[in-house]
């Protein structure tokens, strides 16, 4: 099928990765391609080219001195986002190379101008909703299909839209097992909502060690929360690499999961458990969908007390067992199959709309 898969204009498709979003629209195009589907990628500038697939960078927004000058101006990396989606929607109207289009941005256009393209839309929704895109739904093209990375981002949307559920997969090849080892991790990005700093407090009251890893994306909480409590037995990485990632969450005992929100999926999780390491997170959004007994546990509260009973608990769980569970559940296989699914399903819908003679 040729497809385009519509990504962030503000993140480059690339390791290291900005977040999970970026790093799901990575494995997917790469292995839709491994497939033989053509894959177009509208994506920011600067996206992996050893990707394969054929690339739609958005343009540069340059402004005059006097829309510079106005007092009342959007700030300009929102304008420039807007100015990027719709030149890609305006591109999209005019074109038919394209069977379907499968929408993993987060911005609100790609949704209210699906109307204008001839391709079907397909919209994943990777996170609650927000009010940007509860808008936008109002003017979604009604052969829209909505598609939640879990159960419970499903059941944040009911109200605004149906959708059905595919949950995320992990690419277990390169998510290969390790051989655990004494201490936590905790990968992510580094901002409130995810709360290393609470990671850091229960692997120390579970008398452990920590490594982060991840892009620091709010400069200001990593120095207030983070930073003093990093020493010995609390280390930042840094911004890593998959190789690097995969070899240091393999090499840990648990794997953390602080986060202070209802995590829609909890890739993090799902990575970890592919390489054998038991996960201890907060029962948040859909991590209790992947979090099971056997695979790791679940803080009974939002204390730090709990999380560090619940690395305790998770650091009994057998490795072969953990792993197994990825490779049945949560493997990147398992979910492009489905979405192939999905679009063939889109593509027979459309095709007999596009051939009626108009009466």
């Amino acid at each position: 099928m040729r497809i385009c898969i519509i990504a962030s204009s503000q993140f480059p498709i690339r390791e290291p990765f900005a977040g999970g979003l970026e790093a799901f629209t990575h494995t997917v195009a790469r292995r839709l391609i491994t497939r033989g589907h053509s894959v177009t990628l509208f994506a920011a500038g600067g996206s992996d080219p050893d990707l394969g697939a054929q690339m739609l960078i958005p343009e540069r927004l340059e402004f005059t001195e006097a829309a510079r000058s106005d007092v009342g101006a959007m700030p300009v990396d929102w304008m420039q986002q807007h100015h990027a989606y719709l030149g890609l929607m305006l591109h999209l109207a005019g074109s038919d190379e394209f069977d379907v289009i499968h929408n993993n941005s987060l911005h609100h256009l790609p949704l209210a101008l699906s109307s204008m393209v001839p391709a079907p839309v397909l919209t994943t929704l990777h996170t609650p909703p927000t009010p940007w895109l509860e808008s936008a739904m109002n003017y979604a093209s009604p052969s829209s299909v909505f598609m939640a990375v879990s159960s419970a981002t499903a059941q944040a949307w009911q109200e605004t839209v149906s959708a059905g559920v595919i949950a995320n997969g992990v690419d277990t090849e390169v998510w290969k097992v390790g051989p655990g080892g004494p201490g936590c991790v905790w990968t992510g990005r580094l901002v409130a909502e995810k709360a290393p700093h609470l990671a850091i407090d229960a692997a120390r009251a579970a008398g452990r060690s920590i490594t982060l890893a991840g892009p620091i994306m709010d400069r200001a909480y990593f120095d207030a929360q983070v930073a003093p409590r990093l020493g010995d037995d609390a280390v930042y990485a840094g911004h890593l690499h998959h190789a690097e990632l995969v070899e240091l969450v393999g090499s840990a005992e648990v794997a953390v999961v602080s986060s202070q929100w209802d995590e829609p999926y909890g890739l993090v999780a799902a990575e970890a458990m592919s390489c054998g390491t038991p996960v201890a997170a907060f029962a948040r959004g859909g991590l209790v969908e992947i979090v099971t007994e056997e695979t790791g546990a679940l803080a009974a509260d939002g204390s730090v007390a709990s999380l560090a009973a619940a690395i305790t608990r998770a650091a009994t769980c057998e490795r072969r067992v953990v792993r197994e569970r990825a490779e049945q559940h949560l493997s990147l296989d398992r979910m492009v199959t489905e979405y192939e699914n999905v679009y063939a399903q889109m593509a027979e819908e459309i095709s007999p709309r596009q051939a009626a003679p108009v009466r």
